[in-house]
């Protein structure tokens, strides 16, 4: 067999995310890409030619039903793997494919969970549009992801960090994760006066806090061979989010950016674990 290569991941990555989409506009369900997936639809027309990965954004309604419809298909290619019922998993859901395999680092020693192919679905919460209200959910966003991080084996990178995960060790971490999350969840009903956010990631407070008309009526936008839901106001989402986004990333970042140890997209992961 021929070397695999990142093209070869992103054609089974597109290959899901043509199901998701399928479901979605069948079922009047709504997504949108977000990220790197939202900035190479812009720059590149598709993948960003490095990245191994495809993130969309649902709110949580639209996740439920999407998840209600997913359920109701008989497929043996596809699978939904949920925040909820995966341990030390952040919130958000995979799709992934079966007979693929992508083993990323912090999941390799885990027997008990899929390594397929896969496409990333994050929540996308509403927030009060209230500064303090606002910093309480981000902070309680934070406290979810570095427990999560602290259980993934992760490697502390400064004296803080270390000192942090020696405080976690003597909190009751399941039950202040389980009322963090009640937080994040809390506003979700909220008609008018709120924001959008998305805090379980890398990006600070003000990255994380998006303008409601950011994320309207989802826009077609081409995505390699096909059309994906994007932001209503997609350039407006890439600008706050990534500043000059049309400039390229070092080659360093680049190669930070790839997520799989072990990726095949022929055979399953189970002959791999």
């Amino acid at each position: 067999m021929a070397k695999q290569t990142i093209k070869d991941v992103q054609t089974k990555i597109l290959e899901t995310m043509k199901f998701i989409d399928r479901i979605c506009r069948e079922n009047d369900i709504v997504y949108y890409i977000m990220g790197g997936t939202a900035l190479g639809a812009v720059r590149h027309s598709g993948f960003i030619p490095w990245d191994d990965d495809l993130d969309i954004f649902m709110t949580p309604s639209n996740y439920e039903r999407f998840k209600t419809v997913f359920n109701q298909i008989e497929s043996d290619k596809f699978v939904l793997q949920e925040w909820k019922i995966v341990d030390n998993y952040l919130e958000y859901a995979k799709v992934r494919m079966n007979g693929t395999t992508f083993i990323e680092k912090a999941f390799k020693n885990r027997k008990d969970m899929h390594h397929g192919i896969y496409v990333d679905i994050m929540i996308l919460h509403k927030c009060p549009n209230k500064l303090l209200i606002q910093k309480t959910v981000y902070y309680a966003s934070k406290y979810v992801t570095i427990v999560a991080l602290s259980q993934r084996n992760w490697e502390p990178k400064t004296k803080f960090q270390k000192v942090v995960l020696r405080v976690l060790k003597l909190l009751p971490n399941k039950l202040i994760s389980r009322q963090c999350y009640k937080l994040i969840y809390k506003y979700d009903s909220l008609k008018n006066d709120f924001v959008y956010c998305y805090f379980i990631t890398k990006v600070n407070f003000k990255q994380g806090i998006f303008e409601i008309s950011m994320f309207g009526k989802p826009i077609d936008i081409q995505f390699e061979d096909t059309v994906l839901m994007g932001p209503s106001d997609i350039k407006k989402y890439l600008k706050y989010r990534y500043g000059n986004y049309m400039k390229l990333p070092s080659v360093e970042e680049q190669m930070a950016a790839a997520h799989a140890e072990v990726y095949d997209t022929e055979s399953g992961f189970e002959e791999y674990l």
